[in-house]
């Protein structure tokens, strides 16, 4: 095999930058908290700016949106559409239909999605886009009602609008006055003020929010039941008070509650024996061969009815400091128990 030498570097050959570093420039790290520090200044001022423009039309766009037979169909390009998808997803988990429609795709065949009964959310910083205003002759012919949230008050958005919301900027954040940052961060803030005021127009509640998203946290803590999750029939370890307590330690050591219900000939609970409770008894240094289930127990226990929430139980179990509670009939017949781990097994706790 020949061996060759390597070429020599060309003398023209550019130097590596180190990583992180802009050509020509040096990092100055008090310059970018000083344009940190406006950012937040500029924006925070654009949303503030909102609030003496924000009047009767925001209260008519409300309005036409709770009549609404169909859905609140969103539209925005660019920057403007990143948060227009926001904006619908947040009308949508809140009680208002909604959908993200592209400009771009709606004249290729995505407008077949919008009908007359929706309501068309245009968002448009400078209200000229082309690809809005290309399909806003189609939307006003299908009948369509128009929202153009817009700082281009005499915009083609606009002037096509049945009604306009202001979300004009002084400037954006940006050094240079270009990228959107400021008038995205205003556009953000007028949908979530939307989404807000139609939450409450339409009374919507916990529970409701809840049901849309069934998979998070809160879903599961505002629509699980204790009937879900907690131990019924036999699962359930119960005495009558009579019981030895050697008999007592077999049936709470077979059911793993880590307690033990008390209770009558009519299912009625009197009663209940802790893990805790054993400790106490034993500290004391009682013979405790020839007690009964009556005479060990604590009596008028913290009890729970089956049809609450199972965090109800949990928040329970905080307040009082105990690990168990027995579930009860509107008699006041034993029907269930769960303890900590039940309700950590179910993502409640």
């Amino acid at each position: 095999m020949v061996h060759r030498p390597a070429p020599a570097a060309s003398s023209s050959s550019p130097s590596v930058q180190p990583f992180g570093e802009a050509p020509g420039k040096a990092f100055d790290a008090a310059q970018a908290l000083r344009l940190a520090q406006m950012t937040f200044d500029i924006e925070a001022a654009a949303v503030t700016g909102l609030k003496a423009r924000t009047g009767g039309a925001f209260a008519r766009a409300v309005e036409q949106i709770l009549l609404l037979r169909g859905r609140v169909v969103v539209m925005g390009m660019g920057k403007s559409g990143h948060i227009g998808r926001k904006i619908a997803a947040t009308l949508a988990s809140t009680g208002t239909p909604a959908l993200f429609v592209h400009p771009a795709e709606a004249s290729h065949g995505d407008l077949g999605m919008i009908t007359p009964e929706d309501l068309v959310l245009a968002i448009s910083n400078g209200g000229e886009s082309d690809e809005m205003t290309v399909i806003l002759p189609v939307l006003k012919r299908l009948g369509v009602a128009l929202v153009a949230m817009t700082g281009g008050l005499e915009s083609t958005v606009a002037l096509h609008a049945d009604i306009v919301l202001d979300s004009g900027v002084e400037k954006e954040a940006c050094p240079l006055n270009l990228a959107p940052t400021a008038s995205t961060t205003a556009q953000l803030a007028l949908g979530d003020a939307l989404a807000v005021a139609l939450l409450d127009a339409r009374g919507f509640r916990s529970e409701d929010f809840a049901r849309s998203h069934p998979g998070g946290a809160l879903g599961r803590k505002l629509l699980t039941h204790l009937a879900d999750v907690m131990r019924t029939g036999d699962s359930v370890p119960r005495v009558g008070p009579a019981t030895r307590f050697s008999d007592l330690m077999r049936e709470m050591s077979a059911k793993g509650l880590g307690a033990s219900a008390v209770v009558d000939s009519g299912d009625r609970v009197l009663g209940i024996f802790t893990d805790g409770d054993l400790r106490r008894l034993i500290e004391k240094g009682l013979d405790l061969r020839g007690l009964t289930a009556r005479e060990v127990m604590h009596p008028g226990p913290r009890t729970i009815r089956s049809d609450a929430l199972a965090v109800e139980a949990a928040e329970l179990m905080e307040q009082h400091r105990i690990t168990s509670v027995l579930v009860v009939d509107d008699e006041g017949k034993l029907c269930g128990a769960v303890n900590s781990n039940d309700l950590m097994r179910a993502k409640v706790i």
